[in-house]
Formats: structure tokens, C-alpha cells, sequence
């Protein structure tokens, strides 16, 4: 079975490009516009196997939905990976502070973010 990786970004160019380097990596890939429509596939029956959250998305944080993630008994165990276009070392700052399991950069090249999914998804 495909691992399925869920995207979640406000920017419908970024999700469609996450969702071509993916599917060409073999992954099953959910998208989501916010944090708020991303719970209809995290708290499904057959969860996501990595969380990819933007930074910056509408009503709730990426770095805050992760916080949130890592701190429910349900969902603590799927990795979680931050994804902005901010600088490396802030951005890895909020993903520390948020619990995250790392970050990705915007713009990111289909292959490092495949290999980055790949280890998360390991």
C-alpha cells in the first residue's frame, strides 16, 4: 500500500506541485487549504503517514496545527513536516518549538523534497 502524505497549503500552485513530486515518488497524497479542512484527513480512519504543513495558512498556524498534532494521543505518532519559504535557521526554530520532525524550504527541488518525505515517512 502507498504511504499517503497529506499537503496542506494555502497556495493552490505549492499543492499542485507538492502533489506532482509526490505522486511521482510513489506517494498516495491528500491535500488541504488550512489547518481546520486538514482534520478530515488526519482524524480519519486511515490516517495520513506524514503531515506536510505550511507555515502561514489561514485561521491557524502550520507551526501551531503542529504543536497541536504532537500533543494528541491520537495523532503524536504521524510525522509532521513544516514547509516556508523563511529562512533555514528561523524555520528550524519553529519546527523545534513546535515539535515538528522537520522542515522543508519553498522553493523546494522535486527531489530533495522526495527524499526528505522518504526519510520522514522511514
Amino acid at each position: 500500500m502507498k504511504k499517503r502524505v497529506l499537503v496542506v497549503d494555502d497556495s493552490d500552485i505549492v499543492l499542485a506541485m507538492a502533489r506532482e513530486a509526490l505522486e511521482e515518488g510513489g506517494f498516495e497524497v491528500v491535500t488541504a487549504p488550512d489547518a481546520k479542512e486538514s482534520d478530515a484527513y488526519i482524524f480519519d480512519i486511515r490516517q495520513p503517514d506524514l503531515v506536510i504543513l505550511d507555515v502561514m495558512l489561514p485561521g491557524l498556524d502550520g507551526d501551531k496545527k503542529a504543536k497541536q498534532l504532537k500533543a494528541n494521543a491520537l495523532t503524536r505518532h504521524i510525522p509532521v513536516l513544516l514547509l516556508s519559504s523563511k529562512p533555514e535557521d528561523e524555520l528550524g526554530r519553529l519546527a523545534t518549538e513546535a515539535g515538528a520532525d522537520g522542515f522543508i524550504r519553498k522553493p523546494f527541488d522535486h527531489r530533495q523534497f522526495i527524499a526528505k518525505v522518504e526519510e520522514a515517512t522511514r
